[in-house]
């Protein structure tokens, strides 16, 4: 009896279209996902501590059981106009470059699975926009809706992560 396979299996198929999961959050009635590894816990807007001579999109900082973290608006970082903080205003706390960081977003949606092969690159326009835009990891249509994925990591700039660490 022979073991070998009829059909021969292509691996790195199987492997380019790997399942991935990501919180969606709201932000600007826009849609935005991160993998949710990086997600350490989604909470509702505590007091934040406001920091002197910080960069404008850092809020402040807050201490999570017994740890100091500091808390970036994610209106301000994307240049989006403030808003006021309401019942849906939550801060999703994430592993950025090895430390946690939090981030105020206007709504958590929900945890979406998808397979990397519906990831669409994000339009060379949008990337070649300005400073910063490197962050954008790709664009996937979810329910008619175009939702824009990030990678926390390349949010900021080596300078910015140390400096979050001296808050």
């Amino acid at each position: 009896m022979s073991t070998q396979a009829l059909v021969k299996v292509d691996d790195t198929a199987a492997k380019h279209d790997e399942l991935i999961q990501l919180v969606s959050f709201m932000l600007a009635d826009e849609e935005y996902g991160v993998e949710v590894l990086k997600v350490r816990e989604i909470i509702r807007m505590p007091t934040i501590t406001k920091m002197p001579n910080v960069p404008q999109h850092v809020e402040g900082i807050i201490n999570l059981r017994g740890k100091v973290i500091p808390i970036i608006s994610m209106r301000r970082r994307f240049g989006l106009m403030e808003n006021e903080n309401n019942l849906q205003t939550r801060i999703i706390i994430m592993d950025v470059a090895g430390s946690l960081t939090g981030f105020v977003v206007d709504a958590v949606s929900e945890v979406i699975r998808i397979h990397s092969s519906e990831i669409q690159p994000p339009p060379s326009m949008v990337l070649s926009g300005g400073i910063g835009q490197e962050f954008i990891t790709g664009v996937f249509n979810h329910a008619d809706r175009l939702l824009i994925i990030m990678d926390v990591d390349r949010m900021f700039t080596d300078d910015e992560r140390e400096s979050f660490g001296t808050l």
